[in-house]
């Protein structure tokens, strides 16, 4: 089973969805609304959602109302990228001019911020209490980890727990949410809902591990921003920290002094990086341990049955090792 497939078969829902995001831009002030059209019109995989989706059919919930989570999930993701833009000073997002580049960061702050409240507004309306303890919790751990990487920005001391804790926060969370909700809305017992919540979190964790892969080794053109952006933003990720751990003393130094310099003389920094890579494997290490995290997501999802739903959400984890963009 193909992801594509999975998402081509949930392709009118996912539609649905779509426009209940561009409600929730909506507002009287005009900037909102522009600033929504522009990142909607950008792309995006609109993966959240699907393991939303997805994990709601896996128990049996077909409502309508699980189009208007699935949409509040991808705001707040969309909310959290708004934050990280300006943070990272990305100039780029998707091979399109990022919305803080046009707009100025203050306006974009306020949208993001804007997102947060009305996402949480709309989900109070759901009068589900185990649906807001599942946000708030997701949000307040995704800016705990975006000040976590923050503080470890530029540092090759960061260890690999530290970069676990970070990744979470800055993906698992959400999706483990999104799959939360998911059982949460079937009334699912406690022990289906955790086992969701798990699931979404090790898939989460492993598709931004394979992302940070990605990063050193995609086609540019298919990335949509340059190679090597977290190299020259001091993020330290996996690679980078198996690397620190298995190479030589005298090259241990030379990358310390590239991570710090955040890969200054660029094309050269990122050269000898990547022939370190090579020479330790750090690409092929880093892999392994995305995919064996794929793999402990998969065995979470043992309580529930065999069926075609939970064949899909199976793909759907593994999509995060066959991405090249």
């Amino acid at each position: 089973m193909k992801a594509k497939d999975i998402f081509s078969d949930y392709a009118d829902e996912l539609k649905t969805v779509e426009q209940q995001l561009m409600g929730i831009f909506s507002s009287n002030v005009f900037l909102i609304p522009m600033i929504g059209k522009h990142i909607l019109s950008s792309g995006g995989k609109r993966m959240r959602p699907l393991f939303l989706l997805l994990s709601a059919d896996l128990c049996g919930y077909k409502e309508t109302n699980r189009t208007v989570l699935a949409a509040i999930i991808e705001a707040i993701h969309t909310a959290s990228l708004l934050h990280d833009d300006v943070i990272d000073g990305a100039d780029t997002r998707r091979g399109r001019p990022t919305a803080h580049a046009l707009w100025g960061n203050q306006v974009v702050i306020l949208v993001g911020d804007y997102l947060y409240s009305k996402s949480l507004k709309l989900a109070v309306a759901q009068r589900k209490q185990k649906i807001m303890e599942a946000l708030s919790e997701a949000t307040t751990r995704m800016t705990e980890g975006e000040i976590l990487q923050l503080h470890k920005t530029g540092d090759p001391e960061i260890t690999r727990e530290e970069y676990f804790e970070i990744i979470a926060a800055k993906t698992g969370v959400l999706i483990s949410a999104a799959c939360r909700i998911g059982a949460i809305l079937a009334d699912q017992p406690e022990e289906r809902e955790m086992a969701l919540a798990r699931f979404g979190m090790k898939a989460g964790i492993a598709f931004q591990l394979a992302d940070d892969v990605l990063d050193y080794v995609a086609r540019q053109q298919d990335l949509g921003k340059k190679l090597g952006k977290d190299l020259e933003e001091g993020k330290i990720t996996m690679p980078l920290i198996y690397l620190l751990k298995r190479a030589a003393p005298d090259e241990r130094e030379e990358i310390r002094q590239i991570v710090k310099t955040r890969g200054e003389g660029r094309e050269d920094s990122l050269n000898r990086i990547l022939e370190l890579f090579s020479k330790y494997h750090a690409i092929d290490e880093s892999l392994k341990a995305a995919q064996s995290l794929v793999d402990e997501a998969k065995a979470e999802l043992d309580l529930f049955p065999a069926s075609v739903k939970k064949e899909e959400l199976l793909a759907l984890a593994e999509y995060a090792m066959q991405r090249k963009e």
